[in-house]
Parts: C-alpha cells; structure tokens; sequence
C-alpha cells in the first residue's frame, strides 16, 4: 500500500492548481500554503502535451514529500482520462479532481476505472477520494444525484468559468450569476452529507479585491474554500475562509452562556441584545470547529 495516504483529506480553504506541463509552478504550488494542491492534465495542457505532463505530474507527486496532492484527470469517458489513470498506478495520490461531470452515471462509468487502478497499487477498495467539478447547467441541476454517487465523493467543486460559458452568462464582480449554482451545491452537500463545497476560482486572479469579494460571496453561501490559480490568492482565501478573532470571541461567548443557561434548565437567553436558542448556539459552535478550536464549552 506504497503511494497513497488512507485518511481524508482535511478541510480545504485554498486549492491551488498547476498546470501538469510546468514542472517550475508543480513545485512552486507544492511548496505553497495552500491547504491542497491540484496538479491539473486537463484544461491547462495543451493535448499534444498531455503525454509528457503525465510523466511530469508523476514525478511532481513523488518528490512531494507526503503533501496532501490532487490530480484532476481529463474528462470521464474520454480515452486522457484512461491513460490519466493508468499513469498514476502507485503514485503518491490523494484524491482524484473529476471535470465536467453531469451526472451521478458519469461518476459511475469512472468506477472501474479507479478500482483497477487501486487494485493495481496495492491499495485499498475505495481509498481515493474523487472530487466533481460541477460546471455546466446539467451538473447544477442533477448535483443532488452526483452529491451521493459514491462513498469517494466527499465534497463538490464548482467551477464557474465553464458554467457562465454554458449559460451564457454575465459574471460580474458582484456574481449574481452564480446564486443559483452556489445554492444548489451547498445544499446538495448538505443533504447527502458531505463537507462544505468549494468554491470557483477567479479568472482575474490578479485583481485581489475581486478574489477576495468573490471569496466572501462563497462563504456566504456555505462554502468551505476556493479554488486558486495563483499563490497570492491563498493568503486571502485563509483569511475569509477562518473566523476572526472577533468572531471566535463571540463564538466563546455564545456557546459558554448557552451552556450555563442549559444547566439551569433555560434554552433561550439574551447574549448582548442577540437572542440565543439553540441553532445559534449549534452555529457559534460551528464556527469554532472552523477555527480549529473544537466544540469548546
């Protein structure tokens, strides 16, 4: 079981991409701050370097030292995704990035395709973790299906430059465009009991206010990180995905009051002219496991 780490990956508020052609930004990414890196075969290869950035994303991924790494493979059903797969048997993998997915049988015809090479690397039935990207209007719509497709299936990643580009959409800086999906992700993951998804990444990824405004739009709705296409966007990833100082405070608070109160047989109370029950309480809680703190009392 050489090449891969048996345990879910943690929670991601930055994911990084590299294109699997550059081996220069591979290991500038893999030795970033981002909670996950994305070595990527498809959109950002160029097909007639696809063969050579197989060889390169190997390599990438086992000089990585054991850093949590993700490969996104090419489409399912396409004969990229195949060999994709078969160039990875025994490589320090963590999860696989699946784009373009439609539905739950896309997912599904993929199956095979992973167990063998599993089978192939001597590892577990059911040890890689699989990522969609959902990102064309049938995703958005059947993402409840794809949400409970696979016990592989731990969190959904929407991708919004191709989603705009199927609907023809006007994705300005205040997004409006992207509710719908946003909301159909966050509450698909919800139901099938996944993690928070993950957010798209910014084409305009030089323009940090815009990253940034876009990343508090995510949060918003639920997210739980966001995809990025360049090192300076992590710092702002962690800092509007991780609760504030302010807001761990507050959380102390909240929940230390709610406890006392329930001890004395009272489930509603007055914290700071804010009414208190118990999903605020539950929700103060939620915001201090984000912080790394636990279900402090």
């Amino acid at each position: 079981m050489v090449g891969v780490v048996h345990r879910p990956l943690r929670a991601a508020r930055s994911v990084l991409f590299a294109p699997g052609n550059h081996e220069r930004r591979m290991a500038k990414a893999m030795a970033s701050d981002a909670d996950l890196v994305v070595l990527d075969l498809e959109d950002a290869v160029p097909p007639a370097e696809k063969s050579r950035a197989r060889h390169s994303v190997r390599a990438a991924l086992e000089a990585a030292g054991g850093r949590p790494a993700c490969v996104r493979i090419n489409a399912p059903g396409s004969g990229d995704a195949v060999q994709d797969l078969e160039a990875l048997t025994a490589a320090p993998l963590h999860a696989v990035v699946v784009p373009k997915v439609e539905s739950a049988g896309s997912l599904g015809a993929l199956e095979p395709l992973l167990a063998a090479l599993e089978q192939r690397s001597g590892w577990p039935s059911g040890a890689l973790e699989v990522m969609p990207i959902v990102e064309t209007a049938a995703g958005v719509l059947d993402c409840r299906s794809i949400a409970a497709a696979s016990p592989r299936v731990r969190r959904l990643v929407f991708g919004a430059a191709d989603y705009t580009l199927d609907l023809d959409l006007e994705w300005t800086a205040e997004e409006e465009a992207l509710a719908f999906a946003r909301a159909q992700l966050a509450h698909a993951s919800r139901v099938a009991g996944l993690e928070p998804p993950i957010d798209a990444a910014i084409l305009e990824f030089r323009d940090l206010d815009r990253v940034r405004q876009s990343a508090r739009n995510g949060r918003r709705f639920g997210f739980q990180g966001k995809l990025c296409l360049h090192p300076d966007q992590i710092a702002i990833c962690h800092e509007v995905f991780t609760p504030t100082a302010a807001e761990v405070e507050r959380a102390r608070s909240i929940v230390a009051a709610f406890a006392a109160a329930e001890s004395r047989g009272v489930a509603a109370i007055d914290v700071d002219g804010v009414f208190v029950d118990r999903p605020v309480a539950l929700r103060a809680r939620a915001v201090l496991r984000r912080a790394g703190i636990g279900e402090e009392t």
